[in-house]
């Protein structure tokens, strides 16, 4: 006797391959028989010709406070993603001593777009260690299946403490320290280590974040436990500082697959030869040995901001005033002549790797574009845009957003499909539903992907290059990770305001369309309206993974 049979489904089983109609049966969480199979189950569910694929793998997510208080982590898995990887970015929570829990979560706050009271009254802190926050997060039990990178601005903190934005050049203990922090996590079972050069990434007060001020030398000596163990993967933001040179050295230095994310390798209208450039030099790593690959988002970019909180501008020399200003002095720097002459003289002469080149139809306040508000008020764009209240809630729309540049990079071997960003910049965005966005827009609707070839880059490929195993396929033996959905409905609703974060903090959600079921492990998660009711998630801490 089966536990589930799924009855007449079009099956996409993740390979790529042409899509069959079957009966798929699951017993003890995992895929028993795909055909016809003879025997009963204890339930059965009509597909009635539906769409069966394997569950979505995010290899991009930031729920690594949520997950303490909200075991559901919505909203990805009602967006069909049944297996999380956490920690991008290199800022995790874990390790973290006691006497950092509030500087970690201050910083996360800003870089991450996060509302501050809720993480503060909302975290659930049973842990110091990787290792105990992994046992944390099995005594949770998630509803999705979740793998955590180890952070090195995490790392950073808990050596450094206070000093770890500030300090350049760790002690030899400290560094010594550091890296047994990173062997003692991946040993617990960290997927990987995961670190950040960007100069976007400000922390709390515009102070750096960690990770961003450290050497070369010192990044290289955390990575070196990858080498020592032979397994794990490294993920980094990487700016105009993390070359593909720089990355291609990593995974020489390593032997392990290396991930790029940054704003770089995203097509963009003012450079839009650079991206292509990217992925090209990655398949050229590739072809030497060394793996390469870049996080390639499926819709477009969106940053949200204020004034009080610029981070995305913190790249531009005018803005240095800015990250050392006290709140209150914020409107006199921005209503200063010498500042907006200074800023109009950044935009004249952009440097590298920042993200705003002053298109001001990029930026957006309500829905209507900085550009267009100016123009109705007779203004000049910048001196609007600066005269404007500074929480004004802005949204900053600049990469990505060319489907004839996107294309030809998601369609490239260099790329995984990635950076939902989900469990973070919940005020103002969700871009958790990257999935079911991927099979409307780039399947249904544009036709620049077949449905059997999106569903294999949306599974098993990510899966495979992050070394995940029995993940991304439907086939015996596997894992029973299954999303069923209507292929001439599926996608996600409109952004939905929720207030339902600990201390009645804010989010925009949104909801799966075409979506008839989730299931992790061969449990329901969500039936395409609500999530199921469980004492606990059936989602596993994943802490095997491939060589």
């Amino acid at each position: 006797m089966f536990d589930l049979l799924i009855q007449g489904a079009t099956v996409f089983d993740g390979s790529g391959a042409p899509p069959v109609t079957a009966d798929v049966a699951v017993r003890d969480g995992r895929i028993a028989e795909v055909g016809k199979p003879g025997e009963g189950a204890h339930r059965v569910v009509d597909a009635n010709g539906l769409a069966l694929m394997p569950g979505i793998v995010d290899v991009h997510t930031h729920f690594d406070a949520q997950v303490t208080w909200d075991r559901t982590l919505s909203p990805s898995p009602s967006l069909g993603v049944t297996t999380a990887v956490m920690g991008n970015c290199g800022f995790g929570i874990a390790p973290c001593p006691a006497s950092q829990r509030e500087t970690m979560l201050k910083n996360l706050s800003v870089v991450e777009g996060m509302d501050l009271d809720a993480l503060l009254t909302g975290t659930r802190w049973e842990f110091e260690s990787f290792s105990d926050y992994l046992a944390q997060l099995r005594r949770i039990g998630p509803y999705a299946n979740l793998a955590a990178l180890v952070g090195h601005s995490s790392v950073r903190t808990a050596v450094m403490g206070d000093e770890a934005s500030t300090r350049a050049e760790p002690t030899p203990g400290e560094l010594t320290r550091m890296q047994s922090l990173v062997r003692e996590a991946l040993d617990a079972g960290a997927i990987g280590l995961a670190s950040s050069f960007s100069p976007n990434h400000a922390g709390f007060a515009g102070r750096p974040m960690p990770s961003t001020i450290a050497s070369d030398a010192e990044l290289r000596a955390l990575a070196q436990p990858l080498a020592e163990r032979k397994r794990g993967v490294f993920v980094m933001a990487t700016g105009p500082r993390g070359t593909t040179e720089f990355m291609e050295s990593l995974a020489a230095q390593t032997g392990r697959p290396a991930f790029m994310v940054t704003v770089l390798t995203m097509y963009n209208d003012a450079a839009p030869d650079v991206a292509m450039g990217y992925y090209e030099r990655c398949a050229a790593a590739r072809a030497r040995g060394n793996e390469v690959y870049i996080h390639a988002n499926c819709h477009p970019l969106s940053f949200d901001f204020t004034l009080r909180d610029p981070y995305l501008m913190f790249s531009h020399s005018a803005f240095a005033r800015v990250k050392a200003a006290r709140p209150e002095e914020l409107p006199g720097i921005y209503g200063d002549p010498a500042f907006r002459r200074e800023f109009r003289a950044d935009l004249a002469n952009p440097k590298a790797g920042i993200l705003f080149y002053g298109d001001w139809s990029k930026i957006e306040v309500e829905e209507r574009p900085v550009s267009e508000l100016a123009r109705a008020a007779g203004r000049d764009p910048l001196d609007w845009f600066f005269d404007l209240p500074l929480d004004t809630p802005l949204i900053a729309k600049l990469f990505q957003n060319n489907d004839a540049g996107v294309a030809p990079l998601l369609k490239h071997e260099s790329g995984v499909v990635a950076l939902s960003d989900a469990g973070a910049h919940l005020m103002f965005l969700c871009d958790a539903g990257f999935g079911l966005h991927f099979l409307k827009h780039w399947v249904r609707e544009t036709g620049t992907f077949t449905l059997r070839e999106a569903v294999r880059r949306l599974t098993s490929d990510p899966a495979a290059k992050y070394r995940i195993p029995d993940r991304g396929r439907i086939v015996p033996g596997a894992w029973a990770d299954l999303l069923l959905f209507d292929p001439a409905t599926v996608g996600t609703s409109a952004l939905e305001r929720r207030r339902d974060l600990p201390a009645g903090g804010a989010r925009m959600i949104r909801r799966p369309e075409g979506v008839h079921g989730v299931w992790v492990n061969g449990i329901q998660v969500h039936d395409g309206t609500d999530y199921v009711p469980l004492e606990a998630g059936p989602g596993e801490v994943i802490t095997r993974f491939l060589q």
